[in-house]
């Protein structure tokens, strides 16, 4: 392993195209510093986990690359160009999803409802104009993208808070999926789920990377970040520290790069 000018903890680099960076961002609230020159890397196709112990950035990197906060410095590119993200609603329309830990799904629609929500197809005509939905066709769509990311529901006819709690989830996953192109960030997807559930939507993420997405997964969980992950990204105290190939690195080396007792220095 070898380390770079900026004192991070390098595994093997891969060569791909770089979809999302951050470069050097800062965050403050009030006399807290939240993130100190974080920077961030990620790639089509692959899923990079983003780890760190509490308070070390996470939440508030993902917030300032999905648009729910502004950096007060540094930079933000996708592909390789500056952005803004000023809301959320501006990181979809560029590409970039969220699928938040509370999923936020409507519990009494249906899940092609809920796959639609906020982007309902009208019916052609003076119906569309009259603000009439076409609910075949939102339902023919949303069966077929469930289809393709291999999510099997009992009923897709009921209200989503009927199901379990695995298939609301990867109906949560579905939805972000099926608007993003660029990116899909996954705050702990995984959460309150039993085994079972846990591998469906695991499987789900991969053949979200298959499609050429990049997906950040935001986890504390260590086995399941080696078992998805093809890239693992390390934040400490607002910066990234370290930066593995995730089937190059020890869950040893993970924890050390997260409490500070793997340096820089000690892998050089």
């Amino acid at each position: 392993m070898t380390s770079d000018d900026e004192g991070e903890v390098m595994g093997t680099p891969g060569a791909a195209t770089m979809v999302l960076e951050a470069a050097g961002l800062v965050k403050h609230y009030g006399s807290v510093q939240a993130l100190r020159g974080a920077n961030f890397q990620a790639e089509a196709g692959e899923v990079v986990a983003l780890i760190g112990d509490n308070g070390a950035g996470k939440s508030t990197l993902v917030k300032c690359l999905s648009g729910a906060e502004q950096p007060d410095g540094g930079t933000i590119l996708l592909d390789g160009r500056p952005v803004l993200l000023p809301t959320p609603t501006a990181a979809r329309k560029l590409g970039v999803e969220t699928v938040y830990q509370d999923l936020a799904v409507a519990p009494d629609l249906d899940p092609a409802a809920n796959l639609f929500l906020g982007r309902e197809l009208l019916r052609r005509g003076l119906a569309g104009k009259l603000g009439m939905l076409d609910r075949p066709a939102m339902r023919s769509q949303a069966i077929d993208h469930f289809r393709r990311l291999g999510v099997t529901l009992q009923n897709a006819d009921v209200p989503i808070g009927s199901l379990s709690g695995g298939q609301r989830q990867s109906v949560a996953v579905a939805r972000a999926v099926m608007w993003a192109s660029k990116v899909v960030f996954m705050d702990e997807p995984t959460a309150a789920l039993g085994v079972v559930q846990r591998e469906r939507v695991l499987d789900v993420i991969r053949r979200v990377r298959d499609q050429g997405i990049a997906v950040v997964l935001i986890s504390h969980n260590m086995p399941e970040v080696l078992a998805v992950a093809d890239r693992i990204e390390v934040l400490r105290l607002g910066r990234r520290v370290a930066r593995f190939t995730a089937a190059e690195v020890t869950l040893e080396q993970l924890v050390g790069a997260m409490t500070g007792a793997l340096t820089p220095e000690e892998t050089t």
